[in-house]
């Protein structure tokens, strides 16, 4: 009779594991809307962008490859802003201070947001650093990406292409 306890523990535990993963997923679902103080010190809400393409970047100052990929993000950034894509970086640290001075040392030109309550962070269930979410123009998240590799940016490259052809 213990197995059988056990084995259905086993079971119940894996079920909740595996629904907590696919929750984490927002691919298909509306982008949960959200507004929050950015660096310039304006509060910008993401359903103002509406109708354009949007990459979200959950990132921390203490996260290497954040500072690897946000250099990349920004060239992203610097090349199709002017065709109908955004970006909004979504700092998650406790102190901004430390968040400004990387942007600054960084040379980033897209908005930075401050998510220190981290109450955006637990809308888009982010688990992992860096997140990368793309909505694509009437608000959908399309493509979700946990942590962040070289070569990443080609791959949000063909995905920002994609969404802005749409």
């Amino acid at each position: 009779m213990m197995k059988i306890g056990k084995l259905l523990t086993g079971f119940a535990l894996a079920v909740l594991a595996t629904s907590s993963l696919a929750a984490s997923d927002l691919s298909g679902l509306p982008a949960p809307d959200f507004a929050l103080k950015s660096s310039t010190g304006e509060n910008l809400r993401l359903s103002e962008y509406r109708g354009d393409v949007v990459l979200i970047n959950f990132w921390a100052t203490w996260c290497g490859p954040c500072r690897q990929e946000m250099p990349l993000l920004d060239q992203l950034y610097t090349r199709y802003k002017r065709v109908g894509f955004s970006l909004l970086g979504v700092n998650i640290d406790d102190d901004s201070a430390r968040a400004m001075e990387m942007i600054k040392e960084l040379g980033v030109s897209f908005p930075v947001l401050f998510d220190a309550r981290k109450e955006v962070s637990r809308l888009y269930n982010v688990d992992a650093m860096p997140v990368t979410v793309l909505v694509d123009r009437e608000g959908t998240v399309r493509y979700v990406h946990k942590g962040y590799k070289p070569g990443y940016e080609e791959m949000y490259l063909d995905q920002i292409r994609s969404l802005l052809r749409e």
